[in-house]
């Protein structure tokens, strides 16, 4: 037998260099970090995978090469922590450092924003502070000595050493005496009694009527609590409360409501002011009772309504249908009385009481009252009286102008200009209106033209 063919000598397999990644800057880290934000609407993080428009790179490796120092960057630091430095990212571990007089600021925008200074339990997020910084957040800071801030500290206590608000911890206790001489100096001094967003007192310089009203409420400073500034002085002073009114009836608004016509001759609407009869009491108050059901009042009557049943008054949206007929009578005696018909602006309707062309108007647009709608009063009057309707013109060509002007020529002699009146043999068209569709192309005018332009393009125009 034939010897067995030599095997093919082997390969020897070279070893495969990794291939070294290129290196990162800061620079380049922030830009796709900004475009990844206006793709997502927020910033990367480690766990969000390829870098968009890249080959290769990943968050999770630029975030280590930024804490080893590796690909040309020193290291000591995270990605979390370079867009907390260079875009203001919030680090839920490393929230960002106060200062005293940052935090004096906080408060003077809220003091200026609220009427009140914060406190260490004051709600809310601070409006012009970084995301989520709140005055809980500041309070533990101060007490802990945390982000920057001494320890020991407090919100009020900051407040009094830096802007003389007085700790409300150590206010003086108040009684009730002490509170009827302020409010009684109120109101000798404004004619008015004070209110508890009245601001500061005059006569107790630091003191405000919100702390009074929330010393009251809350029994702060020596007093019982479960009251307010307003039933104090009710209580006290007869000063009249408007969240505890005495209750009223249909009978008493009804003879409000009498009193009111005999001397206007109209009908009180929510808009009427003050009742005359009852100088504490408002219409428009009235109304709300009686709409809400409060002060003993069933609930869903509005004044209109209780007018309407009890004293025939129209109600202002339950208005009578109309008819074709009947607006055209209307329109008719419009023309008689005054020589024209009538516009949507032209006010009442002399001949229907409570009605007026307004309202007409907006039943024939809207399709109410029992017409067909889509319509309005100068097009339904221009189909049933022939009334030239400014806002629906025939269309007009340059050359019927110049036949016009021609007609004009030779019947007159002279060239017609903007002052010669109206066009014989047209329905309505005048010399006016005609040189301004001309000018700013109107009615299927091309525009940029004039009367004047035109007739210089007529025969024997000199």
């Amino acid at each position: 037998m034939p010897p067995d063919p030599p095997s093919p000598p082997r390969r020897t397999r070279l070893p495969i260099k990794p291939r070294r990644k290129p290196p990162l800057s800061y620079d380049c880290i922030l830009t796709w970090a900004d475009e990844f934000h206006v793709e997502h609407g927020r910033w990367p993080n480690v766990l969000d995978g390829l870098v968009r428009g890249t080959a290769d790179q990943t968050w999770s490796a630029i975030d280590r090469a930024l804490t080893v120092g590796m690909r040309g960057l020193e290291g000591g630091t995270t990605l979390a922590k370079l867009l907390r430095d260079f875009r203001g990212r919030l680090h839920q571990r490393l929230p960002p450092l106060l200062t005293i007089p940052q935090v004096l600021g906080y408060a003077d925008a809220h003091f200026k924003r609220k009427g009140e200074w914060p406190g260490g339990h004051t709600p809310g997020q601070i409006p012009n502070g970084p995301k989520g910084l709140t005055w809980v957040a500041i309070q533990l800071a101060l007490i802990r000595g945390a982000r920057g801030l001494p320890a020991g500290m407090s919100v009020a206590k900051l407040l009094e050493q830096y802007r003389g608000v007085r700790n409300q911890r150590a206010l003086p206790v108040m009684t009730e005496q002490k509170i009827l001489r302020w409010a009684d100096d109120h109101h000798a001094r404004t004619g008015d009694w004070p209110k508890h967003k009245s601001g500061a007192i005059a006569a107790v310089p630091g003191e405000t009527w919100l702390a009074v009203e929330s010393a009251l409420a809350k029994g702060f400073r020596g007093l019982p609590g479960g009251d307010s500034l307003a039933k104090f002085l009710d209580r006290h002073r007869g000063v009249r409360n408007h969240c505890d009114l005495p209750p009223l009836t249909h009978e008493q608004i009804l003879g409000w409501a009498d009193a009111y016509h005999a001397r206007t001759g109209a009908w009180p609407s929510k808009a009427s002011g003050r009742v005359k009869e009852s100088p504490v009491e408002e219409w428009r108050t009235i109304d709300s009772a009686l709409f809400m059901g409060y002060r003993g009042l069933p609930k869903g009557v509005s004044l209109a309504r209780l007018l309407a049943e009890y004293r025939g008054v129209r109600h202002p949206t339950e208005a009578p249908r109309l008819t074709i007929k009947q607006i055209l009578s209307w329109a008719d005696a419009h023309h008689d009385r005054t020589g024209s018909l009538p516009f949507a602006s032209s006010g009442p309707i002399v001949d229907a009481l409570g009605e007026t062309w307004a309202a007409v108007e907006a039943a024939l647009s809207a399709g109410i009252r029992g017409l067909p709608g889509g319509d309005s009063l100068a097009r339904f009057l221009a189909r049933h009286r022939g009334k030239r309707n400014s806002a629906d013109l025939p269309l007009l060509t340059v050359n019927q102008v110049k036949g016009w002007i021609a007609a004009f020529h030779r019947r007159t002699g002279a060239w017609p200009t903007q002052l010669s009146g109206l066009i014989p043999g047209t329905k309505g068209e005048c010399w006016n209106g005609i040189d301004r569709a001309l000018t700013r192309g109107r009615r299927g005018l091309p525009g940029g033209m004039s009367l004047a332009t035109l007739k210089r393009e007529m025969p024997g125009f000199r």
